[in-house]
């Protein structure tokens, strides 16, 4: 089984990662943060890095993807494939961050990738406000995050939403992040049962 959480910069997603792998012994799958190689120069240098950024991550994921299914396995992973293709490169994209010539070149090599791997068994979206985000991305404070623009958030959410309200490709639950603290063991419980009730049928 394939469980894939997905938000915005800051939104919890690594935290409830790990919280569900722990409680239901799946596999976690984390965001290659750490070790990306483009990430830190991104952040100082968007218009040059963008692409770069994009096609790492997107490789990044579809190997993520490949291995779930062979795996066999209950895995959950942090962040989607989907992600970097309808919200983040569109949104460089727009913002002039990503040249056409490259975003077309990205979006051939997604719709590629698309053919070949199949959408998680239930996508977890967790839906926050700007100031959540900033409030969470503050508190972990990662050096390269600092320069994070309000604007950008802002931008991001809104792919967010636009993508969440089309997204039929299997179960979805949503979860508010700005009534739910994940470290506080009601609410944490209350999403295990969401999760469960999505997965199993249970009420």
């Amino acid at each position: 089984m394939h469980i894939a959480i997905a938000g915005n910069i800051g939104s919890g997603k690594t935290t409830l990662t790990k919280l569900l792998a722990k409680h239901f012994g799946w596999k976690p799958h984390y965001e290659d943060v750490e070790n990306n190689p483009y990430l830190h120069s991104f952040y100082e240098d968007m218009q040059r890095w963008s692409f770069n950024l994009q096609i790492y991550f997107l490789n990044s994921r579809f190997r993520q993807v490949v291995e779930i299914r062979k795996s066999g396995k209950n895995i959950i992973q942090d962040r989607t494939i989907y992600e970097d293709a309808y919200i983040f490169a569109p949104n460089l994209h727009a913002m002039n961050l990503m040249s056409s010539r490259d975003f077309e070149n990205y979006i051939s090599l997604f719709e590629l990738m698309s053919t070949f791997i199949q959408p998680p068994d239930l996508l977890i979206y967790l839906r926050a406000s700007v100031s959540t985000l900033v409030e969470q991305i503050q508190k972990r404070g990662r050096d390269y995050e600092e320069s994070i623009r309000l604007d950008y958030l802002k931008l991001l959410n809104e792919r967010y939403e636009a993508w969440i309200e089309k997204y039929t490709s299997g179960k979805l639950l949503v979860i508010n992040v700005d009534e739910t603290d994940f470290n506080n063991p009601e609410n944490l419980s209350t999403v295990i049962d969401k999760v469960n009730a999505d997965l199993h049928g249970l009420f």
